[in-house]
């Protein structure tokens, strides 16, 4: 009686932990701007998030086919989640032109203070540099500047 307490207890804290993760998961893909960053909290979540699920309802069910249907479920996941990340990262690499850019900051701004986004948007728009991609990224810039992130 006690074993299968605590076998339950072990199942239940692997399937919250699982849980867990699934829900940082959420949370990282909504936070984050960019579709890498998006995609790497997405993949660990997935990895991590389905592992101790999975652990949690084989150790739940003990060992038997049930136990190793899911171990297989498992190998599957994590043997086709890093294969798709790493293809949709290649296309994203590939399509998105400004991968590489680094927002580098001007100290010599008269207020003393750091340019942010929109004033580097702005300037850049005052000096008529702006081409149709800094255009839709600086509306999305805007967008981002009034929420507290």
């Amino acid at each position: 009686m006690v074993l299968a307490w605590m076998r339950f207890a072990a199942a239940a804290g692997l399937l919250l932990l699982g849980l867990v993760f699934e829900v940082l998961a959420v949370f990282g893909v909504n936070r984050f701007r960019r579709a890498l960053n998006r995609m790497h909290a997405a993949a660990m979540g997935d990895t991590l998030g389905i592992l101790f699920v999975m652990l949690g309802l084989m150790v739940l069910k003990g060992w038997s086919m049930d136990s190793l249907k899911l171990f297989l479920v498992v190998a599957f996941f994590w043997i086709a989640s890093p294969v798709s990340g790493h293809m949709i990262s290649r296309l994203e690499a590939m399509t998105d032109e400004d991968l590489g850019e680094i927002l580098v900051m001007d100290k010599t701004l008269e207020a003393g203070g750091q340019e942010t986004r929109g004033q580097k948007a702005e300037n850049q728009e005052a000096e008529g540099q702006r081409t149709e991609a800094q255009e839709a990224r600086a509306q999305e810039n805007k967008r981002w500047e009034h929420e507290d992130i």
